[in-house]
């Protein structure tokens, strides 16, 4: 019997499909990646912000990583929006052990600029599991949270991507550049080599959850075995297409397009 690659996600919900667990799991779908998951919280959101968050309780956080742990494979997986120091220290004692390819996205503030997690929380994640991680895929609002120093071009972007993986620990550092003018650029530090990822920029406001599917893409790859730098650059040219084809849906940040790479897909 041919062998399953399995992912899982650790992350916060979207009821409206475009982020969270559920762009997570739509992704590894597409990747051909068995999809799991563990909800942290349950997320009232859309296109346009976020109205509401339900935080699970931590018991029910802890049974959930226990459940799938036990008895399924897992060959790679990647947290999302963990809200609070309670629920990393939980995540952070149940995967410490565990030598699989872990991807962060350290999800801090939403498309629509509302905050997710506090401060708190952030410096958690920046000291305890960033050190455990494969790559951490920040944006630059969050590289410049992690580094405490500002980005404003390209050569800022290069030298934070060296600094989380110099002075915190990661094991590499996607620094994305989504967030400056010109070509989309982002640059991958691997503790040896930077490399650099560029496509033409998509003149859209159809971003929602592009961070989610760009880190779920390349746990997805990881879990099929490809290294660091083939997950990165397969997912960057897949989240690309998802922006390139996204949809116009809801009345704010529309969201991207996961089946978008599909050949017989009739959205591309």
């Amino acid at each position: 019997m041919k062998k399953v690659a399995c992912s899982l996600t650790i992350a916060g919900t979207d009821p409206s499909g475009g982020a969270g667990i559920q762009a997570d799991l739509k992704t590894f779908q597409e990747l051909q990646s068995y999809g799991m998951s563990i909800i942290t919280s349950v997320v009232a959101q859309n296109t346009t912000g976020v109205q509401n968050i339900h935080h699970l309780p931590l018991e029910m956080i802890a049974d959930q990583l226990d459940s799938v742990f036990s008895d399924m494979p897992v060959n790679a997986f990647k947290t999302g929006m963990i809200a609070n120091i309670d629920m990393m220290d939980i995540i952070y004692t149940k995967i410490k052990d565990r030598n699989l390819p872990f991807v962060i996205d350290p999800v801090m503030v939403a498309t629509s600029g509302d905050t997710l997690i506090n401060e708190d929380a952030r410096i958690y994640l920046r000291d305890k599991l960033v050190p455990l991680c494969t790559i951490i895929t920040p944006n630059i609002p969050e590289a410049e949270f992690l580094t405490g120093e500002k980005i404003e071009n390209i050569e800022e972007m290069q030298t934070a991507a060296m600094k989380i993986v110099y002075e915190y620990g990661a094991g590499a550092a996607l620094v994305k550049g989504g967030h400056l003018s010109g070509d989309a650029v982002d640059f991958l530090y691997d503790g040896k080599e930077m490399h650099t990822f560029t496509e033409k920029r998509i003149d859209t406001v159809n971003t929602h959850g592009t961070g989610c599917t760009y880190s779920a893409a390349i746990t997805a790859y990881l879990s099929h075995g490809f290294s660091l730098l083939e997950a990165v650059e397969k997912s960057k040219h897949y989240v690309t297409e998802a922006i390139r084809h996204s949809f116009n849906l809801g009345a704010g940040n529309g969201p991207t397009n996961h089946f978008a790479t599909r050949k017989e897909s009739i959205y591309s």
